[in-house]
């Protein structure tokens, strides 16, 4: 009996079956891998949420700092005398 045979027999499967079966269970594998760690993967869009959310509390800061410079910098102007 040889060795293809034997796993055959083992399985209940033949060769082709099984070897077709892992070659599918490594693609879906490394496709998993891909998903959760690659350049465009669910770790990224977190990151990049995490990253938006706080950008837009910096903007409005921002904005509420921008907003309180101009007044300040209305009221200073109103002081000067006008030449």
């Amino acid at each position: 009996m040889s060795d293809t045979q034997k796993v055959e027999a083992l399985a209940g499967l033949s060769f082709k079956t099984l070897l077709v079966a892992l070659i599918g269970i490594l693609i879906f594998g490394i496709y998993i891998g891909v998903l959760l760690k690659g350049e465009n993967s669910l770790t990224v869009l977190n990151q990049l949420k995490v990253k938006k959310k706080g950008l837009l509390i910096k903007g409005k800061k921002l904005k509420i700092e921008n907003q309180r410079l101009q007044k300040e910098f209305f009221e200073l102007k109103q002081l000067e005398p006008n030449v």
